[in-house]
């Protein structure tokens, strides 16, 4: 009796050891896991917002509570939503907000406002045989889309090259975390020495403007949940003038700077340069040691006819803006006259000397073209060959019995000076 007595405290104990251990073995069926697939939500102002979540359980035989909360800088901390199996507790002040649907654990937000922006926990606790609890958090921040930005320029009534300065500035009427970035035609601008951003990239500053920065600029205004870009804009900026030249028919071209016509022929001339705003232009005659202003505007008429012999032009452009001018001259002369001149007091053996030098020397190609504005008579000693016979120079030249002055013309084009 006494071992019996002694065994019996004993085998108690050993059987409140075996109970607990059941306990903690049913317990761990208890346990909860919390889930969710993205730890940043992203919202729209006047939008609904889900913010999923998912849990997982041991066992049925228990009682589930599911609690939201939220926090933030500016309302701190608060109660959204508790719900114990499937009957719901909404908040009193957040309820007409905020909606849960058990068993499932997923948050509705509808219609979601800025002040919704912060940090959002949801806990599952599980109570059975043992209490358990899981939760996790999710960040979720609200924005409004941006608007269409709208770039404008300073000053707006241009810049010069070379002495001002420009600045563009970029604005949007609606948007919450808004970042900016500039585009020059299309693609990314970068920092320079002459492009400074301030510290919010709003505004561009350019100095000082050059004619390179002649170009379309646009502005990306950007957020978490949206993009737009504003309309191109091209700043006003004052330059030139640059790359001033002179033309005319290409016949009338000789060499750089020189033209020559027939007593009688029409001739043109224009006068361009690249500049902002379009230049004023002048020209200008210089014939017997005077200059002489003769008209206005970007294109000279000549009549050949009430022209000097020989006469230097000249065309001259300003811009008024950026006070820069320049000008340009060039000769013209009339080619009946240096004909005579230079041609009909040479004797029959010159000619044939240049007949030959023409056949060793010159490909026919630089001959093409020449006879088009030449129309001399010949003089008495020299034989006359009709028009219809010669069908090209070429035949003119290696005819030797053929004097004419059109060989004349291609070796010997009037002088410059």
């Amino acid at each position: 009796m006494g071992h019996d007595a002694f065994m019996d405290p004993f085998s108690s104990k050993a059987h409140f050891l075996l109970y607990e251990i059941c306990i903690l073995t049913i317990g761990s069926y208890g346990d909860v896991t919390v889930t969710v697939p993205n730890i940043l939500i992203l919202g729209t102002v006047g939008q609904p917002l889900l913010l999923p979540a998912n849990y997982t359980t041991g066992t049925k035989d228990h009682n589930i509570q599911i609690t939201w909360t939220f926090q933030s800088q500016s309302s701190g901390s608060m109660l959204l939503v508790t719900a114990v199996n499937n009957t719901l507790t909404p908040d009193m002040e957040h309820g007409h907000r905020f909606f849960l649907s058990p068993p499932s654990a997923s948050l509705l937000i509808n219609p979601v406002e800025l002040r919704d922006d912060g940090e959002y926990t949801i806990k599952v606790t599980v109570s059975g045989m043992k209490l358990a609890s899981a939760s996790r958090q999710l960040i979720v921040q609200v924005n409004v889309p941006v608007s269409k930005p709208v770039v404008r320029s300073d000053p707006a009534w241009g810049a010069v090259e070379y002495v001002d300065n420009a600045t563009l500035s970029c604005n949007v009427t609606r948007g919450t975390k808004v970042i900016y970035q500039w585009l020059k035609d299309g693609k990314p601008l970068l920092p320079s020495s002459r492009h400074i951003f301030s510290s919010d990239n709003k505004m561009l500053f350019i100095s000082p403007v050059l004619k390179d920065d002649l170009s379309n600029y646009t502005c990306v205004a950007k957020n978490p949940i949206s993009m737009n870009e504003s309309e191109p804009i091209a700043p006003n900026i004052y330059y030139g003038p640059y790359d001033l030249m002179v033309k005319s028919e290409p016949r009338f071209k000789v060499s750089e700077g020189v033209f020559t016509a027939g007593k009688g022929e029409p001739v043109w001339f224009k006068c361009s340069a690249n500049s902002n705003p379009p230049n004023v232009y002048s020209w200008f005659q210089k014939a017997d040691n005077k200059t002489t202003p003769i008209q206005w505007g970007p294109v000279l008429n000549i009549k050949s006819e009430k022209v000097p012999d020989k006469a230097d032009y000249m065309c001259c452009v300003y811009n008024n803006i950026t006070g820069k001018r320049d000008e340009t001259q060039f000769t013209f002369i009339l080619s009946a006259t240096v004909i005579k001149e230079e041609l009909y007091h040479r004797s029959p053996a010159y000619y044939t000397q240049a007949h030959q030098v023409s056949e060793e020397r010159e490909p026919p190609v630089d001959d093409y073209g020449i006879y088009e504005f030449v129309a001399v008579p010949e003089p008495a000693q020299f034989q006359q060959v009709r028009p219809e016979k010669l069908k090209t120079v070429y035949d003119i030249i290696r005819e030797p019995n053929a004097h004419t002055t059109v060989y004349e013309v291609i070796c010997h084009s009037p002088k410059t000076s």
